[in-house]
């Protein structure tokens, strides 16, 4: 029998709270770190902005990927290879006499006291919601704020990222449903057009209508509170758990997957399923 990895998220357990102190010389033994790599390592001193930039990205997704495992220790980990990344930029921009890490936090500090007048300011919010209600509005009224509602969503954002951030950013100024149940005609509406085009064969036709269905069904996740993002990974990790028991089936009995029936294939499946429903 094939022994099923489960996975057990690792608790980092702290010992104590650190005190502000604490907190602010560790940020400080960070940025002495960060001086000397950039004065004495040859690969920290050659690095830009540009080339920075990929891995950025990569540490990025690595953090997203310890949030929706929940693991606790890798959380902490890759907050720290974020944090670095964000101080290397600030080092960088510091030697161009642009900015510095400073700059970064005082902006950053600046931006959060304006954007919550109901904490430093006279205004009221009694919960999460009308805080978002004004957000948007808010935002419009920065200095270098956004010029335009959808301004704020970056161009480069993964697609199904994007349209969950525009239906957000719409609906923070009022366009949306009045009632969520109505997006339900909606996404019933797209996939029969979707299918319609799909079946004459028309490529571009379809592909149009595959985008506004897609659209459609996120549209609908936002509305009951659920992120499509969230769930399309959680669903990915759940399909290479159950095929990757398919192929150690196939390795164990030596037997390739390209020489399995699809019914030997979903029989294994649906053993993999049991066992994760069972467990």
């Amino acid at each position: 029998m094939v022994v099923r990895k489960k996975f057990i998220p690792l608790q980092l357990a702290m010992e104590r709270k650190h005190t502000k102190e604490e907190k602010m010389q560790a940020f400080g033994r960070l940025l002495d770190v960060m001086d000397r790599l950039r004065e004495e390592c040859p690969w920290d001193r050659k690095q830009t902005n540009e080339s920075l930039r990929a891995n950025t990205i990569e540490e990025t997704y690595e953090l997203c990927e310890a949030l929706i495992c929940d693991d606790q220790r890798e959380i902490c980990k890759e907050l720290g290879d974020v944090l670095l990344h964000i101080v290397f930029y600030g080092r960088i921009g510091e030697e161009k006499g642009q900015f510095d890490i400073a700059d970064v936090c005082n902006k950053l500090c600046d931006k959060l006291i304006f954007r919550h007048p109901h904490v430093y300011g006279e205004a009221v919010a009694k919960d999460a919601e009308q805080v978002l209600e004004s957000w948007e509005q808010i935002k419009l009224k920065e200095k270098d704020g956004n010029k335009t509602v959808l301004s704020g969503v970056p161009s480069a954002l993964p697609s199904l990222i994007k349209a969950y951030r525009v239906q957000d950013k719409a609906r923070n100024v009022g366009f949306d449903w009045e009632d969520k149940q109505d997006v339900w005609a909606k996404v019933r509406e797209e996939l029969d057009e979707l299918e319609a085009e799909m079946r004459k064969e028309d490529k571009e036709k379809s592909e149009q209508e595959l985008g506004d269905f897609l659209f459609a069904v996120i549209n609908a996740a936002r509305l009951y509170k659920l992120n499509p993002d969230n769930a399309l990974e959680k669903t990915n990790q759940k399909f290479i758990r159950r095929f990757n028991y398919i192929e150690e089936h196939s390795i164990r009995v030596g037997k390739p997957l390209k020489d399995m029936t699809l019914e030997e294939m979903d029989a294994l499946w649906n053993e993999a399923k049991a066992l994760e429903n069972r467990d």
